[in-house]
């Protein structure tokens, strides 16, 4: 009998054919339905910014709306770009502002959420209630204080403000994080001790390395935050050639209607809006299974 259960192999259950109904049918047509209606909802805005880069503006402003430029007008973008420094906008973006904030909120977040899930100390599980307890008070009742912080430090005028506090993590990142921490097996670092190991090298070479779809979705959540983030900057900085993007486009905008009725101001706020957007929706296109793989895993233990 042993000898038979081992030759012949285990034939699995193949899933019956799922019968369909008119009841069922009418169901799953409804569910398809309201999730294409959703889709489109959100997607429509996107896709009007993009039509309205490559307008001009008796195309922008007819009535009904035009929804397939024709002309299109490419050199919009060009033209647009060249109106102002985006170039130097763009850098202060990227270099100055959203990666130094976002490799600091990653590291931090990783020690802290680290310390309140693999670590036993007494309080542990208090200061971690009190860390998330932050989450609930809300940045404008932290704005003005904030500022006169900032301001006596001399940091106003400076992207201190922005960047120096992503060193000391951030509460949202931190749950997901220990969330994720949780789900690797313990045994791992306490096999890691048994052989000497420190708890920053356990750290930096177990459970950093297995992490890296939950550590993913905090540096993309960083990032977007940072590239989007307008009333940070418009705080603190008061310099022109300081200015990220976000600054960058609400400058045009107001260069475009210092003039009047300038022709191809709605269009050109387009075409640099598009601009300014491209590479978040390129980024989260390509690391979209990563991106969805690591916030279903932060999810799996409490």
């Amino acid at each position: 009998m042993t000898t038979t259960a081992r030759t012949i192999p285990q034939v699995r259950a193949q899933p019956r054919p799922r019968k369909w109904t008119l009841s069922k049918l009418a169901v799953e047509f409804a569910k398809y339905s309201i999730v294409i209606v959703l889709a489109l909802s959100y997607a429509f805005p996107l896709y009007w910014m993009v039509s309205s880069a490559l307008k001009d503006d008796p195309q922008v402003y007819r009535i009904p709306p035009v929804l397939v430029p024709n002309p299109a007008h490419w050199n919009n973008f060009i033209d647009a770009w060249r109106a102002d420094d985006f170039t130097l906008y763009t850098f202060n973006s990227i270099f100055r502002y959203a990666l130094p904030s976002t490799v600091f909120t990653v590291l931090s977040s990783s020690i802290v959420a680290y310390g309140f899930s693999r670590v036993r100390w007494p309080g542990r599980d208090q200061l971690f209630y009190l860390c998330i307890a932050t989450m609930m008070v809300p940045y404008t009742v932290t704005m003005v204080p904030l500022f006169i912080i900032f301001k006596k430090l001399g940091w106003v005028g400076t992207y201190n403000p922005m960047v120096v506090p992503a060193l000391f993590g951030n509460a949202f990142f931190i749950f997901m994080l220990r969330q994720f921490f949780l789900t690797l097996p313990q045994e791992l670092s306490d096999a890691a001790r048994v052989d000497g190991a420190s708890e920053l090298g356990i750290l930096f070479r177990i459970i950093l390395p297995l992490s890296r779809p939950a550590l993913a979705v905090v540096a993309l959540f960083q990032f977007m935050g940072t590239w989007n983030d307008y009333l940070g900057p418009l705080i603190y900085i008061n310099k022109y050639e300081m200015f990220p993007l976000a600054l960058g486009i609400q400058k045009l905008r107001q260069m475009l209607s210092q003039v009047g009725n300038a022709p191809l101001a709605y269009p050109y706020l387009m075409a640099v809006s598009t601009i300014a957007a491209a590479p978040i929706i390129l980024l989260f296109f390509f690391a979209q299974r990563t991106f969805i793989e690591g916030i279903s895993l932060t999810g799996l233990k409490g």
